[in-house]
């Protein structure tokens, strides 16, 4: 029985999309076109990705990969590929939850390095927990410390969980877990034996 979540296989991704989805409902008067807007409460990463392609030395890696998975049954580690190719653009360090209990789309953190700007910038990505805990956010405003090493993280979505006091922020190649959108496992191969292999991922919640 393979142990979830996987890690994801170390095969150069060709191109990637990756979204954030939000269960928003929008309802226009047909009289006036005057809109009722409701926000409720799902939102979640998804995505897709293509493998650049390759040989069967390499796609079985892969085909692996999806076997293992077992559908939409098994779970990954994962994350943007581009953030994860190219990194954060803030300057990084550690970073640590200050204050259990904490809610909603901030989060007041410490053990920054003192005065500091840009550790992380609008648009970084952190992750927060492990393992089958992992969830993965984006920084919407940049992240400075005082002098106290502290200071107040801003991001989406909002948190799935409250998360301990001195839990670690995870600014490296920061992951969340994820699974299949389709139960199937599909690869593709021409004459030449070079595989094309593409697969869809949703946010396991």
């Amino acid at each position: 029985m393979p142990t979830y979540p996987l890690d994801f296989p170390a095969v150069k991704v060709q191109t990637s999309s990756f979204r954030l989805v939000r269960a928003v409902a929008a309802q226009a008067s047909p009289f006036t076109g005057q809109e009722q807007v409701y926000r409720n409460q799902g939102e979640w990463w998804e995505g897709e990705i293509s493998f650049v392609a390759t040989t069967r030395a390499t796609a079985r890696l892969v085909q692996a990969f999806l076997a293992e998975l077992r559908g939409k049954y098994g779970t990954f580690l994962y994350g943007d590929p581009d953030a994860l190719a190219l990194g954060r653009m803030g300057a990084g360090g550690t970073v640590t939850v200050n204050g259990a209990g904490q809610t909603g789309n901030t989060l007041t953190v410490d053990g920054m390095t003192t005065s500091t700007n840009n550790i992380l910038m609008a648009g970084d990505y952190f992750q927060l927990g492990t393992s089958t805990s992992s969830r993965l956010y984006m920084a919407t405003q940049a992240l400075n410390s005082d002098g106290a090493g502290q200071g107040t993280l801003t991001f989406e979505p909002a948190l799935r969980s409250s998360p301990a006091d001195n839990a670690a922020v995870i600014v490296t190649s920061p992951k969340g877990l994820f699974r299949l959108s389709e139960n199937a496992a599909q690869w593709d191969a021409d004459q030449s034996n070079i595989y094309s292999i593409s697969l869809a991922f949703r946010e396991a919640l």
